[in-house]
């Protein structure tokens, strides 16, 4: 698939929507709709057996929703991304992570978006005061051991599915050994 021409449609502080149009191999014509959002961070607090996850209203989705803290740099910046895990799990839960393991990328919808993410794996951890974002004010955290946590994820509780395969990530890392 080539692209022909590019247009943005919309554009605020967190993403840009943009219309692309494409020839395919067969030599026909169309258009691809890309919601370009820049890359974020996912991290798993770990403690033992405990999981530390936060809670916040998804507005697109109207309700609350557990999961991994996450995110982006502020205005679309361009962070390196184990600064910016270690920045989203400090603002979102008030945790340090003595250390940092790389558990592997994700790409959040590659179908409508180029926006990739990267997990991590936060062990020895310190509790500290948070320093949320104004959008993340209603936010809460809690620690849940595995086993509540699979059981939410079975429940429907947790559907977060970036949170969902980070957590398949760490399940294959500590298969591995690693």
């Amino acid at each position: 698939m080539e692209q022909t021409s590019s247009r943005e449609v919309y554009a605020n502080p967190w993403m840009s929507v943009r219309e692309d149009g494409i020839r395919r191999d067969d030599g026909s014509t169309g258009i691809y709709g890309v919601i370009d959002k820049p890359n974020y961070a996912l991290v798993i607090p770990l403690d033992g057996d405990r999981l530390h996850l936060v809670e916040q209203f998804r507005y697109p989705l109207g309700m609350r929703r557990w999961e991994f803290p996450q995110g982006t740099a502020p205005d679309r910046a361009d962070v390196e991304v184990g600064e910016l895990a270690a920045r989203e799990l400090r603002e979102e839960t008030g945790l340090r992570a003595a250390d940092m393991h790389d558990l592997g990328l994700l790409d959040v919808a590659p179908g409508m978006s180029s926006q990739r993410g990267r997990a991590f794996l936060a062990t020895g951890l310190t509790e500290g005061a948070h320093e949320r974002e104004h959008e993340e004010q209603d936010m809460r955290t809690a620690w849940f051991t595995r086993a509540e946590f699979e059981k939410m994820i079975a429940a429907g509780e947790v559907t977060d599915a970036q949170s969902i395969a980070a957590y398949a990530l760490l399940l294959l890392r500590e298969r591995r050994g690693a």
